[in-house]
C-alpha cells in the first residue's frame, strides 16, 4: 500500500468511526432498553442523528468532491473534520440533554445540529458554484444534498419545542411533522440523491439514460409532497397529511424509475445490493402504510395514533437497512489497499449475507404483521442480531485491511472515479437456498416460541367441531362486532347440521376476541381487526364470550342457537359435545401443565420463602429531583416520565406466581414525587398484549383523550400539574377497571404540602388486592366480582417486608406515607408498638405536633383509608426491636398486608 493510499484509508477509518460507534451505541441500547429511561426515544436518535446523520455528513462530501472532480485540500479537509466533530458533541448534548431533562442543554444540542447540517450544506452549494461549468452531469445528486441539509434545521427546531413539552394536541401534530422533515427530508432526500450514481456502481452497471432528468425532475415533487405532509400534521388535517404522503410517493416514482431500469439489466444479488434494494421496498410500503392509515383516520387524534404503524418499516427497513448496505458496498472500495484486499474485504462483508438478509426482512415483517407480542419480542431480536452481525463483519473488514490481507500491489480504488474491483463470485445457488433455509426455519422457530408462550393470543386451542351431527351442507354466514364491552348482534340462530362462518370485527378501541365452548377462538383482535372464525358442522347450541379478563362478566358474551333437527350420527358410546369440556377454566384460559392446580390460591402456604432472585419492592420515597427532572430559574420542577406497559410474570407470594399488567414493569407502579405547582409530562407506551389506558389522580383536566385506551403499540401523552398535596393514586382507567387495577395497574403520586418538614425516613406503602387466576395466570374477574380476594398485600407482595425488615434508629422520625388501591378494600393501617403524633388524611392534617389536638395529649392508632384514599402518618419509635406494621382489618392482615418495620439503636 503506497504512502498517499494509506492515508487515504486512515482518514477514511477516522470518518466512519462516529458512524460504527453509534450504530454500536444502538445495539447496546437495543438490548438494554428495559432497564433505560427513554429507550424509544434513544433508538431512534441514536440510529437517525448519531449514526445516519455522521454517514451523511462523510459520504455527500465524498461523492461531492468526486462528481465535482474536486482536488481535496487539506484545509477543506479540517474544516469537514470539523463539522464532523461538532457533529458528535451536538448529538451527545441533546441525548444527554433529554435524559437528563434539561431543556437547555437540548437547545443548544439541537441548534449545534442545525447549525453543523446548514453549514454542511452552505459548503456543498458554494464547492457547485465554485466549479461552474466545469461541474459533472451528476450536480443534481448534490442538489439533493443541499436541500436535505436545509431541512434538517428545521427538523431540529422541532424536536426542541417537543423537548420542552406541548399539551397532547400540539404534540402528537409536533411529532408528526418532526418524523416527517428528518426521516422523508433529510434522511430519505440525501438516499435518493445518492442512489443515481450509486445504484448503479453497486448492481456494476451503468447509469440508465435519462436518469439525471428524472431525479432532476422528481426533487420539486418530493418536496411539494413533504411540505404537504407537514402541513397537515401541524394543521390536525389527516387528509392532507395522507395527500401529502401520496405526492411524496409520486415523486419517489419519478425518481425511482431508472433506478428499477438499472436493476433489470443488473439483477442485484450482493448484499449491499440487496439491502439497499429492500431498503426502498420497506420506504415504499412504510409510506403506503401510512398514507392508508392516516388517509382513513377520522379525526387526528386517531391519525396520530396509526403514525406509529410506520416507524418501524421507515425507521429499521429502511433507514438502517440502506446506511448497512450502503457502507458494505463502499467500505471495501474506499479502504483500497489493492484489488486482492478489496476483494477479500468484500468477501469478509458477503458472509451469511442470505441469511443476515431474511433474518432482517422476516424479522422486520413479524414485527409490523399483527402476531403476539411475545413472537414480536423474539423477532425483534432476530432483526438486531443480523444488524449487529453486519456490523461486526464491516469492523471485521477494516481489520483485514489494516493486517494487510492480499495483494498490497495496486493502489486503492476511488469509488466515484473507478470502476470498483469485481467481487468474489456469488455463493453457489445451493448454499444461498441452504442458508435461507436456515434463516427461514429460525423464524419459524420464533413464531412456535412465542405461540407456544402465549398461544391463547395466537388464537390457538382446541376446535373441534361437533362430530355428531349429520351435515346438511349450507352454510351459514354472520357478521360480528365487537364494540363497548358488547358483541352485536348479542345472538345468531343457525339450522342444525350448518357450517357456520362468523366473521368478527373489532370496531372496538380496545383488543377483544371471541371464544365459543366448542373450544373455536379468533385469537386477540386488535383495533379494526377482522377475523374469520369457522365451524364446520353445528349440532348444538353454542354460547361465545371475550375471554380477555373481565370482558365476559362485563356482558362480552355470544348465544348461538341451533333450530330444526338435530340428526346424530353413529358416534358410539362416548359420543357427546365435540370439543366441549368442564374444565374449569373461565374466560376460555387454557389448562395449566398436568397436575398443576387451576388456582394459583392453591399454592399459597407451600413454601415460606420468596423465590431466587426475588428482590423486595422499595418502599423508600424517591427524591423529588430524579434524572429526568428539570427546574426552571423560578423553580417550577418539571418531571419527564416514560411508563411501558408490560405483561410480567412476577411472584406475588412465596411460590405463586402470576402474569401482571404493569406500568414500567413493576407492581405498583413507580412512585412518582414532587410539589404543588409541579409539571409531570408522562409518556405511556403500551407494549402490552390488550388495550389499557392510565388515570393521574394527582392532576385535573378533562378525561376524554388524556384517560383514553390505547391499542398495543400505541403511545399517549399526559401532562399536568400538582396543584394539591396528598398521595394520589394513577390506575388504568380501561374496563373492567376493577381487573386492571386487581391485575397491577396502579401506583402513587406523592405531592408534598408546602411546609412539609424534613424526616430522618421516609416510606411509601401501597395496598391492593390480589385475586388469583391459575399459576403464572392472569387475574381472575369471578372472584373480583364476589369481593373474594386470595391476598391482600403492601407493594405488591404478601408479607413481603416481614422477609425484607424496613428499617429505622431509635429516636429517628419515620413518615409513612399509605395509599389504599383496592380495587375493592380501603385499609387501617397501624404500627404494632408505635402510636402516630402527625396525621395527614386527605389533603388535611387531623394531627399536628402544636396543634390543639396535640396539646390536649392526642395521638392516634391507625389511618383509616377507604378505596383511593392516601395520606401519611408519622411516629418516633422509643426503644430497639422489631414493630410489625398492618392492615387492622385483621383479615387483611392474615392474607399478607403484613410487615416488619426494624428498629436499632443509634
Amino acid at each position: 500500500m503506497s504512502a498517499a493510499s494509506g492515508a487515504r484509508t486512515r482518514r477514511h477509518l477516522r470518518a466512519n468511526v462516529p458512524v460504527l460507534g453509534w450504530l454500536l451505541a444502538t445495539v447496546v441500547v437495543a438490548f438494554a432498553h428495559r432497564a433505560l429511561p427513554e429507550a424509544g426515544w434513544l433508538l431512534v436518535h441514536l440510529l437517525l442523528l448519531g449514526a445516519v446523520t455522521s454517514a451523511i455528513l462523510v459520504w455527500s462530501a465524498h461523492f461531492t468532491d468526486a462528481l465535482l472532480r474536486r482536488r481535496v485540500t487539506d484545509r477543506s479537509r479540517r474544516w469537514a473534520a470539523a463539522r464532523l466533530v461538532a457533529l458528535q458533541a451536538a448529538v451527545v448534548l441533546v441525548v444527554a440533554g433529554v435524559l437528563t431533562g434539561r431543556w437547555t442543554m437540548t437547545l443548544v444540542g439541537a441548534a449545534l445540529v442545525g447549525g453543523v447540517v446548514a453549514a454542511h450544506g452552505a459548503a456543498l452549494a458554494l464547492q457547485v458554484r465554485s466549479a461552474g461549468t466545469l461541474a459533472g452531469r451528476f450536480t443534481v445528486t448534490i442538489r439533493y444534498y443541499v436541500a436535505a441539509s436545509c431541512l434538517l434545521p428545521l427538523g431540529a427546531a422541532a424536536g426542541v419545542l417537543l423537548a420542552r413539552g406541548l399539551d397532547e394536541t400540539w404534540h402528537s401534530r409536533v411529532v408528526a411533522a418532526h418524523g416527517a422533515i428528518n426521516l422523508l427530508g433529510f434522511v430519505a432526500l440525501t438516499v435518493v440523491g445518492t442512489l443515481l450514481t450509486l445504484w448503479p456502481t453497486i448492481l456494476r452497471t451503468r447509469v440508465p439514460d435519462g436518469a439525471e432528468r428524472a431525479t432532476r425532475r422528481a426533487l420539486p415533487v418530493l418536496l411539494t409532497g413533504l411540505a404537504v405532509v407537514v402541513g397537515g400534521a401541524l394543521g390536525g388535517l389527516a387528509l392532507v397529511a395522507a395527500a401529502g404522503v401520496l405526492v411524496y410517493l409520486a415523486g419517489l416514482g419519478v425518481a425511482g424509475r431508472p433506478l428499477a431500469q438499472a436493476a433489470r439489466s443488473a439483477p442485484p444479488r450482493t448484499f449491499p445490493a440487496l439491502s439497499v434494494a429492500w431498503s426502498c421496498a420497506w420506504l415504499l410500503g412504510g409510506l403506503v402504510a401510512l398514507a392508508v392509515g392516516v388517509g382513513t383516520a377520522g379525526t387526528w387524534t386517531q391519525a396520530a395514533g396509526r403514525v406509529g404503524v410506520a416507524t418501524v418499516p421507515l425507521v429499521v427497513g429502511f433507514a438502517l437497512q440502506v446506511l448497512l448496505g450502503a457502507l458494505s458496498s463502499l467500505g471495501p472500495v474506499v479502504l483500497g489497499g489493492g484489488p486482492a484486499r478489496v476483494r477479500a474485504s468484500v468477501a469478509t462483508v458477503e458472509r451469511g449475507a442470505t441469511v443476515r438478509l431474511v433474518l432482517l426482512q422476516g424479522g422486520l415483517l413479524l414485527c409490523v404483521l399483527p402476531v403476539p407480542s411475545l413472537v414480536r419480542a423474539v423477532a425483534s431480536m432476530l432483526v438486531l442480531g443480523s444488524a449487529l452481525a453486519t456490523v461486526v463483519l464491516l469492523v471485521a473488514a477494516v481489520r483485514g485491511v489494516r493486517r494487510g490481507d492480499g495483494d498490497a500491489k495496486a493502489p486503492a480504488t476511488d469509488v466515484a472515479r473507478r470502476t470498483p474491483v469485481p467481487a468474489e463470485p456469488a455463493a453457489p445457488e445451493r448454499r444461498r437456498t441452504g442458508a435461507a433455509a436456515l434463516a427461514t426455519a429460525s423464524l419459524v422457530l420464533a413464531v412456535a416460541a412465542g405461540v407456544a408462550l402465549d398461544p391463547a393470543a395466537a388464537g390457538l386451542g382446541p376446535a373441534a367441531s361437533d362430530s355428531t351431527t349429520v351435515a346438511s351442507g349450507r352454510t351459514t354466514t354472520v357478521r360480528v362486532e365487537a364494540h363497548a364491552m358488547r358483541f352485536e348482534p348479542a345472538s345468531i340462530t343457525v339450522p342444525a347440521g350448518d357450517r357456520l362462518v362468523i366473521e368478527v370485527t373489532n370496531v372496538d378501541t380496545d383488543v377483544h376476541d371471541l371464544t365459543l365452548d366448542s373450544g373455536h377462538t379468533t385469537g386477540r383482535l386488535s383495533p379494526g381487526a377482522t377475523v374469520t372464525l369457522v365451524v364446520d358442522v353445528v349440532g348444538r347450541d353454542l354460547e361465545g364470550w371475550c375471554s380477555v379478563v373481565g370482558h365476559r362478566q362485563m356482558g362480552m358474551v355470544l348465544g348461538i342457537d341451533v333450530t330444526g333437527e338435530q340428526p346424530l350420527a353413529d358416534a358410539g358410546e362416548h359420543a357427546g359435545h365435540a370439543g366441549h369440556t368442564d374444565d374449569g377454566h373461565a374466560d376460555g384460559e387454557p389448562p395449566g401443565p398436568a397436575g398443576a392446580p387451576d388456582d394459583a390460591a392453591a399454592l399459597l402456604g407451600t413454601t415460606d420463602e420468596p423465590g431466587p432472585g426475588v428482590d423486595p419492592y422499595d418502599a423508600t420515597l424517591p427524591p423529588l429531583d430524579g434524572p429526568t427532572t428539570t427546574t426552571a430559574a423560578d423553580g417550577t420542577r418539571t418531571h419527564r416520565v416514560r411508563l411501558d406497559v408490560s405483561d410480567q410474570l412476577t411472584e406475588v407470594a412465596p411460590g405463586v406466581t402470576q402474569t401482571l399488567w404493569t406500568f414500567g414493569g413493576v407492581a405498583p407502579g413507580p412512585t412518582l414525587h414532587g410539589r404543588i405547582g409541579d409539571r409531570f409530562e408522562v409518556t405511556l407506551v403500551n407494549d402490552g398484549s390488550i388495550g389499557h389506558s392510565i388515570d393521574f389522580h394527582a392532576g385535573a383536566l378533562a378525561p376524554d383523550r388524556p384517560m383514553r385506551t390505547i391499542a398495543p403499540g400505541e403511545t399517549l401523552e399526559y401532562t399536568f400539574t400538582a396543584t394539591r398535596a396528598g398521595i394520589w393514586m394513577y390506575h388504568c382507567s380501561t374496563m373492567p377497571m376493577s381487573a386492571h387495577i386487581a391485575n397491577g395497574m396502579f401506583g402513587a403520586v406523592v405531592i408534598e404540602p408546602d411546609g412539609l418538614a424534613p424526616v430522618d425516613r421516609e416510606y411509601v406503602l401501597v395496598q391492593s388486592e390480589l385475586y388469583l387466576g391459575a399459576p403464572g395466570g392472569e387475574v381472575d374477574a369471578a372472584k373480583i366480582a364476589a369481593e373474594a380476594p386470595d391476598l391482600v398485600v403492601f407493594n405488591g407482595y404478601a408479607n413481603q417486608y416481614d422477609h425484607a425488615p424496613l428499617q429505622a434508629r431509635v429516636g429517628e422520625r419515620v413518615r409513612i406515607w399509605v395509599l389504599a388501591a383496592g380495587p375493592s378494600r380501603g385499609t387501617s393501617f397501624h404500627v404494632v408498638g408505635g402510636q402516630f403524633d402527625t396525621v395527614f388524611h386527605e389533603g388535611v392534617y387531623t394531627l399536628r405536633p402544636g396543634t390543639q389536638s396535640a396539646a390536649a395529649g392526642g395521638g392516634a392508632q391507625a389511618l383509616g383509608l377507604t378505596v383511593a384514599q392516601g395520606g401519611f402518618v408519622e411516629l418516633e419509635l422509643p426503644e430497639a426491636g422489631t414493630y410489625p406494621f398492618v392492615s387492622h382489618s385483621m383479615v387483611d392482615a392474615e392474607r399478607g398486608a403484613h410487615g416488619l418495620l426494624t428498629v436499632v439503636d443509634p
